[in-house]
């Protein structure tokens, strides 16, 4: 997890973890807020590296670098996530697949601001028409992968690297599936400005997808 200010939702996310893995998950979270989210992290037993604030791109991969287990999953950290799912999402990955994707738009992600629906359903849409290849949900922030696509692969992005993460791992061949899941209402502030960071990520689809089908060439 990349976490910042993040203090009114990573107790509770850090004990649904706990309790559906039954404390065997090690937790990673690449931390740069102000507030007590560090401190209470730590307090749950969760792996805390400190960073200045630099995006959420650079956040999630440094976690992604710094955790040790043969399967990495991602999640963000504002309660938005269904942790009761987690291990629908390790049982897609013993079933033989490489990334399992949560695909929020599914069940119509109704706790979702319209306008951040619109934008995920139109990068979904721009993703798909430049792979040649359906995807529901480009930006999901939770995913289960393979150490070995997280080692194997350069990544480039900052804002729009859930979506690279996604793209680069289905346009080189790995075994990638989406997996429904349910979306709850964030606990918190959100970070993210819609306008701005939508057109970072939609440059991001387009950069990444063009990249890779050169790479193909």
């Amino acid at each position: 997890m990349g976490t910042y200010n993040e203090e009114a939702a990573i107790e509770s996310v850090l004990s649904d973890i706990d309790e559906v893995t039954d404390g065997r998950a090690e937790v990673v979270c690449v931390d740069g807020s102000s507030d007590r989210t560090p401190e209470i992290a730590r307090e749950h037993g969760a792996r805390v590296v400190r960073q200045k604030p630099q995006g959420y791109g650079v956040a999630v991969e440094a976690a992604l670098t710094a955790a040790s287990r043969p399967v990495i999953v991602t999640t963000d950290c504002d309660g938005t996530y269904p942790m009761e799912q987690l291990p629908q999402f390790l049982d897609a990955i013993n079933d033989g697949y490489d990334v399992v994707s949560g695909d929020r738009l599914y069940h119509g992600a109704a706790a979702m601001p319209a306008f951040n629906r619109l934008g995920n359903v139109a990068f979904a849409l721009l993703a798909s028409a430049l792979m040649g290849h359906r995807v529901r949900d480009t930006t999901t922030g939770m995913r289960a992968y393979r150490r070995r696509v997280v080692d194997d692969i350069e990544w480039t992005e900052n804002t729009g690297l859930s979506a690279e993460l996604l793209i680069r791992s289905l346009m080189r061949g790995y075994a990638v599936t989406e997996l429904p899941i349910e979306y709850d209402e964030r606990l918190g502030e959100t970070k993210l400005d819609p306008l701005g960071g939508g057109a970072a990520i939609a440059k991001s689809i387009v950069k990444v997808c063009l990249e890779e089908r050169r790479r193909r060439e």
